[in-house]
């Protein structure tokens, strides 16, 4: 990847940050004045969610800044790793989230919270819905971006978007219950959007995690790679290619197969085609690898 397109990528994730913060800080003053005056404790939590949404998003913009610091003398390979503790950070505050919104629930389920047999106003019941439409949005234009720049933290910063709007959707169900005369409604809710997000906050840990891990590139990719490979001249097979994963990037090492006849000049500039060509037809690729085998009668025979 370019150092061009790691700036491009780095401006996409901080302006989407900012209107992340912008947005939750406008939603969360909104919904919990609407708490306040509806008497509704439910949106009143759901407004301190969107407030937490604003911490997240510092922590996204702190691992992707850090995360694209050139190598030095100690960290040799870069420091894009950081990123994916950024993201284990959201999955655990995600989790947390869905914690306290589980055993808000069952407290109210089980007669330990006399605040559920409130009956909010309508003006909560409005705040709900424009929450609920809101968040959804944030987390398909933040989801779009976390793709376009395959950032695991900012997939992790979507995540946490739509596990706001879960929690609307809870408030929204409680306080129109509540209203209907059925004020289990929104505890059930409760309970239920709560075991989403914590089931949401272990993918994002568990695909965090498998990135610091070095854990191969997809078979997908790996086929395509290979595909790209095949179609060069000189290359006359792959004795083996490997990839493992950097945080959101990859490294990969190939062996392929040249005629044995070649001067070292001539064996090294196929090799430097196949380095060029994988880090520019696949950009997620930080660097690739190559080692030239001779040709072997194995090959003739297949």
């Amino acid at each position: 990847m370019s150092s061009e397109m790691t700036k491009q990528n780095e401006k996409i994730v901080m302006r989407v940050s900012v209107n992340s913060m912008i947005v939750n800080l406008v939603l969360s003053v909104f919904k919990v004045g609407a708490g306040f005056f509806a008497h509704s404790s439910a949106m009143i939590s759901d407004g301190i969610h969107s407030a937490s949404d604003v911490f997240s998003t510092v922590i996204v913009m702190i691992g992707y800044k850090l995360s694209g610091k050139s190598s030095d003398h100690n960290h040799q390979y870069g420091h894009e790793r950081l990123e994916c503790v950024a993201a284990i950070l959201l999955a655990m505050v995600l989790c947390i989230t869905g914690f306290f919104v589980g055993v808000s629930g069952m407290k109210k389920i089980l007669g330990l919270d006399t605040t559920a047999l409130v009956i909010p106003g309508t003006l909560a019941l409005v705040a709900a819905l424009l929450s609920i439409v809101i968040k959804e949005g944030m987390y398909h234009y933040t989801k779009h971006a976390a793709k376009q720049v395959n950032s695991s933290a900012l997939m992790a910063d979507a995540w946490h978007h739509r596990s706001d709007a879960l929690s609307s959707v809870g408030s929204l169900v409680g306080i129109g219950g509540a209203m209907m005369g059925y004020p289990l409604c929104d505890p059930v809710a409760s309970v239920i959007i709560a075991i989403f997000i914590i089931k949401a906050s272990y993918d994002i840990f568990k695909d965090a995690v498998d990135k610091m891990m070095d854990t191969a590139c997809d078979d997908h990719t790996l086929a395509q790679m290979c595909a790209v490979i095949g179609k060069l001249d000189g290359v006359l097979g792959i004795d083996r290619i490997q990839t493992r994963q950097f945080g959101a990037r990859a490294y990969v090492d190939v062996e392929i197969v040249a005629n044995g006849d070649l001067t070292l000049e001539q064996a090294h500039n196929i090799a430097e085609k196949v380095h060029l060509t994988i880090e520019q037809e696949f950009p997620q690729v930080k660097h690739c690898m190559v080692h030239t085998n001779p040709y072997r009668e194995a090959y003739k025979e297949s």
